[in-house]
């Protein structure tokens, strides 16, 4: 076999291709599974099945576009069972969801070979896979070989095609020519011919618009129908003709049914996954009113103009400080006007890599099912809020550790059927995703309605460990804490899901390096919930710049509730930096931000409380000189600092200088903590040293 020539254009056009339809096969696989689940509590959903069936021909057309035989012949399998499913010629049972769960995932690893990602043969087990499609089908080989004989021409066929692509056959993104190119695989193209009639002048020539239209032989083993799939993406765009040349096998022309039936199996934008739409219909000239257009672009391009725009926020912090040492009232409001252009191009750019969050819940319906009839466990998953939106790079990052959190609740949370009845509760457990926006942040909470967690066997393996000094007992919430402890387990055998002792550490430790936080809150009896909270971004947020001495701080600015000024002793901290002052005749936690970090400066007659909200509560930093709002670039904390309790991150001003970055929740802890005894609450009369100060 020659080696295909790396400069034919047509193999170049396919290697700069074959990542576009890797990316949007992978989508409709995704759609198949979430499809799949949900056609299990609704079985003879025609809507779902057709938008099933639509997903798995997408992945087939196009992956014949590219020769990729192995997922072309495969899928075509699973299509042929989907097909009687819609038709209503079978029930979707269990067993066969199952099924075909295991299928996709077959043309999942398919795909993956396709790109390079799979080095594993598993020729086998997809054989033994192709033999319970066809039987659950209804399809024995012998009956196939059967039908294929009956259709199959007597020795090679010749074809006379004759095809006129549509005017927007470029703007829906096909190329005729790649159509002619697949064609030619089918067998040999003895002569082709380009009609050129339809071409306008040079003067009224759209280039983005096509005219051509082609007559050609074709000599092929293939079928009508196989020669017809060729053009299934483009078939509403172009007038087909095809008649069999050679004398022999004559086979019925296409009518209109043919025509709308190959239509409706190319429509796929229809189902879950699609990513494209078709912008316009034949002669439309422009997209339809309403319509959704879609762009796709390499997510490393988008976190370049991302990086850019930070040094851009950067540059311009600086030059805002320049124009106004300045004095010059013109320069001053000019670049005022630039940096609101540049605020709106910030907020815009960084809209486009927020995806909702319910897309990564919706990958876990699959890890219940399977891992809970892997425990001989009836449970059902709920998902809430799943349009809250996050940064795509985080979502990504998080996925990871709720996975685990998922099968974690799974195993040791959940109780069985039985066990569940003996404790008053329904045979089917809870298992609760759910996602909110609060005070600038994304909170998900993962909630079981399981056993709990048993504090007094958490103790005593602490004990056993000597994690805590055996007698000692700690307050329920640092017992909970020692979940999160290196090497921590409680289960007591080894399994495929849990009891290595490895997991929660990480889990912990992987949202603490996306500056997020993770707590438990558990009943026994009654359940568990875990909450992360997550920054809505990694990139750009907006802060509040504050001094204390000669350091500045910044707070992100959502979770800023008001600021208040009053006189604080300087004796007020302990030597943590936390303290107690009266705020509206109710005791506040405060964090002396000079005392916590030890700062060398001067203690300042008045100053002014910056009261903060996160996790639920409220607490209040003590800082000298309140700098207003400022857009806020976040840089990583450099290796010395990254131990540093409080801080989340750093940034440049635009005078140079570096500030650093407070992670509101950290604080928050160590201001909900018990304050030292003895901290003096102040006792100043409100509205004289407690009035509203506006920065």
């Amino acid at each position: 076999m020659s080696r295909p020539d790396d400069t034919d254009p047509d193999t170049l056009f396919i290697a700069e291709a074959l990542p576009a339809f890797v990316s949007e096969a992978r989508e409709q696989i995704e759609g198949i599974e979430q499809l799949l689940l949900q056609l299990e509590t609704a079985p003879d959903d025609r809507e779902l099945l057709d938008a099933l069936f639509r997903c798995a021909h997408t992945v087939k057309g196009s992956a014949g576009l590219f020769g990729l035989d192995a997922v072309v012949d495969f899928t075509h399998h699973v299509e042929t069972l989907l097909d009687r499913l819609r038709e209503g010629q079978l029930l979707l049972t269990p067993a066969l969801s199952t099924l075909l769960l295991r299928s996709n995932d077959e043309i999942r690893s398919l795909v993956d070979a396709a790109a390079g990602q799979g080095t594993e043969d598993r020729r086998e087990g997809r054989e033994a896979l192709v033999e319970r499609l066809r039987d659950a089908a209804g399809d024995t080989r012998a009956a196939q070989d059967a039908v294929a004989d009956a259709d199959a021409p007597a020795g090679p066929g010749r074809w006379r095609v004759s095809v006129a692509f549509g005017t927007d056959t470029f703007r829906n993104g096909m190329d005729p020519l790649a159509i002619l190119a697949y064609l030619g695989g089918l067998g040999r193209l003895t002569s082709i011919a380009c009609r050129d009639t339809a071409v306008p002048p040079l003067e009224h020539l759209d280039p983005e618009s096509c005219h051509l239209g082609f007559d050609l032989e074709l000599e092929t083993d293939a079928c009508r129908k196989e020669i017809e799939h060729a053009f299934a993406f483009v078939r509403d765009d172009v007038e087909l003709e095809m008649r069999r040349i050679d004398g022999s096998c004559s086979e019925p022309q296409a009518d209109d049914t043919a025509a709308a039936a190959a239509q409706t199996d190319v429509d796929a934008a229809a189902g879950p996954g699609a990513t494209a739409a078709r912008a316009a219909r034949p002669g439309d000239g422009a997209p339809a009113e309403g319509a959704t257009r879609y762009i796709r672009v390499p997510a490393d391009r988008l976190d370049e103009v991302i990086n850019l725009l930070g040094e851009l926020v950067i540059a311009g912090a600086g030059a805002s400080l320049l124009a106004r040492q300045s004095g010059q009232g013109a320069l001053v409001e000019a670049n005022a006007q630039v940096g609101r252009l540049v605020e709106e191009i910030r907020n815009g750019t960084l809209q486009l890599r927020m995806v909702p969050i319910g897309e990564t819940f919706a990958r876990f319906r699959r890890v219940v099912r399977d891992t809970a009839a892997q425990l001989g466990k009836d449970v059902a998953l709920e998902v809430v809020g799943g349009e809250t939106e996050l940064d795509k790079g985080m979502v990504e990052r998080i996925a990871d550790p709720l996975m685990h959190l998922v099968r974690n609740a799974l195993d040791h949370g959940l109780e069985s059927p039985a066990d569940r009845a003996v404790a008053g509760k329904p045979p089917r457990g809870r298992l609760v995703l759910a996602a909110c926006h609060e005070s600038g942040s994304v909170l998900i909470r993962i909630t079981d309605d399981g056993r709990g967690i048993d504090r007094r066997k958490v103790l005593a393996r602490a004990w056993d460990r000597g994690l805590v000094e055996r007698g000692v007992t700690p307050s329920d919430d640092e017992i909970l804490g020692l979940i999160f402890e290196p090497g921590f387990s409680t289960a007591e055998q080894v399994t495929n899901l849990s009891g290595r002792g490895v997991g929660m550490d990480v889990v912990k430790r992987n949202v603490e390096a996306l500056r997020g936080h993770i707590g438990l809150r558990s009943d026994e009896g009654e359940g568990t919930t875990v909450e992360i909270r997550l920054p809505l971004t990694l990139a750009i947020i907006d802060g509040f710049l504050i001094g204390v001495g000669p350091s500045r701080f910044v707070i992100p600015l959502e979770a800023v509730v008001e600021v208040v000024e009053s006189r604080v002793a300087q004796g007020a901290f302990d030597a943590r930096g936390r303290g107690l002052v009266e705020l509206r005749g109710q005791p506040l936690p405060v964090v002396g931000l000079r005392a916590l970090y030890a700062l060398e400066s001067p203690h300042p007659e008045r100053s002014s409380i910056v009261v903060l909200h996160a996790a639920g509560r409220r607490y209040g930093v003590v800082v000298d000189q309140l700098l207003g709002q400022h857009q806020t670039v976040i840089k990583p904390l450099g290796r010395m600092f990254r131990s540093l309790r409080g801080m989340s991150g750093s940034t440049i001003l635009g005078n140079g200088e570096v500030a650093l970055i407070i992670d509101v929740g950290a604080l928050g802890e160590l201001a909900a903590a018990d304050a030292r005894a003895g901290a003096n609450p102040e006792r100043a009369a409100p509205g004289r040293d407690r009035r509203p100060v506006t920065s």
